[in-house]
């Protein structure tokens, strides 16, 4: 039996106006995804647990059976872990970003204008996080350079308890003044992301880019502390042999973490830019390697939907069911029996550009042990109709892998 895992990250949304009062899952079309809908078990599951951030740590890790309110340590360490850091006991990570602020003379009345740094690319931000750490690395802190806008920050005998560090892909388009913590643990965090401005907004890297028309990756931004991660084996867990297949250093870090494997995929982004094809293929070869189960995933629609997109979110999925599915399935059908489940971590919904915690539809469908769901399409409107529901959403890989 092989298993396929493919996560959709925050493809739920609510009704958005500008698709005509429907949401992205009822407009696209996916008639691969529906078909294997329509045949098998169809529900809601509750992926982000009381009292957790609506994030993509948490829930991909609810998704992957780990139950968050006993492995999770925060969500930097697992990135930390995907880019090569050997963190100790002492040490807290944290996520830099590479954001693009306005240029209003006093930091806190600064606007958030891209929590991405304009899409910067990998190659620009490594000369950039080189310079930071230049200025900033070298004793307490440690900067380590990862993917495109995403890096990472070692505090060495640092603390978890700084105050609110908001995600900035939470406050775009506003003044972050109000969202800077004002904890005094946080101060020299604070004071780094405030310093760097000045440090960053006339950088080779950043005046190539505005001459190209490009939006300059002018201040880091500092979220996501915590410790040193520890989960378990997902082989001892599930008694299943598993890879993870992701653009992201987070997935990775989990993959790593859990004992997975985390090919590279060559022209994975993390965007609707992505090589969807090269995700499925690298997922196959995973299977042809030996690997059980495969999780597949593609950020394609969070990134949309915190872009306030809805086309392209709608468009991210169609993608998904169109360049994705189909080698996925050749393959699988090629083996015999399979399973698959197709699901978002969270929602992401377009009108808050930002995470949401409300239960995600999921499908599972058995190859030789087909259902009638009752549903033509998943959506989020149908799977709720079903009357399924899982709730911890970390008890969703035991059902979906159990023989």
């Amino acid at each position: 039996m092989k298993y396929a895992v493919v996560l959709c990250d925050g493809m739920a949304d609510y009704p958005v106006e500008a698709l005509g009062g429907k949401t992205p899952m009822e407009l696209a079309k996916k008639p691969n995804i529906d078909k294997l809908a329509q045949k098998g078990e169809v529900g809601l599951v509750r992926t982000v647990a009381d009292g957790l951030k609506p994030g993509s740590d948490v829930a991909n890790m609810s998704v992957l059976g780990f139950d968050p309110t006993k492995c999770y340590t925060g969500r930097s360490p697992l990135e930390a872990v995907s880019i090569g850091v050997n963190m100790s006991d002492t040490d807290i990570a944290l996520r830099c970003n590479l954001v693009t602020l306005s240029d209003e003379a006093d930091y806190d009345k600064k606007t958030m204008l891209d929590y991405s740094g304009g899409d910067i690319s990998t190659a620009e931000a490594a000369e950039i996080i080189k310079t930071v750490q230049e200025h900033f690395g070298g004793g307490e802190f440690d900067f380590y350079s990862g993917v495109s806008y995403r890096h990472c920050l070692i505090h060495h005998g640092g603390t978890l308890k700084l105050g609110t560090m908001t995600p900035p892909h939470d406050i775009s388009g506003r003044v972050i003044g109000e969202y800077l913590s004002t904890a005094d643990t946080a101060i020299p965090l604070i004071n780094m992301m405030k310093e760097s401005y000045d440090l960053l907004k006339n950088h080779p890297v950043n005046q190539k880019r505005v001459a190209e028309g490009k939006l300059p990756a002018n201040s880091i931004w500092l979220w996501g502390e915590g410790s040193r991660p520890a989960l378990p084996s997902f082989y001892d867990t599930f008694n299943k042999k598993g890879s993870i297949v992701s653009a992201v250093d987070l997935l990775k870090g989990i993959g790593i973490c859990a004992g997975m494997g985390t090919p590279e995929v060559a022209g994975a982004t993390g965007y609707i830019d992505t090589d969807f094809e090269g995700k499925a293929k690298a997922a196959v070869e995973e299977w042809r390697k030996g690997q059980d189960l495969v999780y597949i995933h593609i950020e394609a629609p969070d990134e949309c939907g915190h872009r306030n997109e809805p086309e392209n979110k709608v468009k991210s999925i169609e993608l998904i069911d169109s360049r994705v599915m189909p080698i996925i399935l050749d393959y699988l059908e090629s083996q015999g029996d399979y399973k698959v489940m197709i699901l978002p971590d969270h929602p992401t919904p377009i009108a808050t550009c930002t995470h949401a915690r409300d239960p995600v539809p999921y499908l599972i469908y058995c190859k030789g042990n087909e259902l009638d769901s009752g549903v033509d399409s998943i959506t989020e409107k149908t799977a709720a109709q079903t009357g399924n529901f899982v709730d911890p959403g970390c008890s969703l890989m035991a059902h979906f892998v159990k023989d």
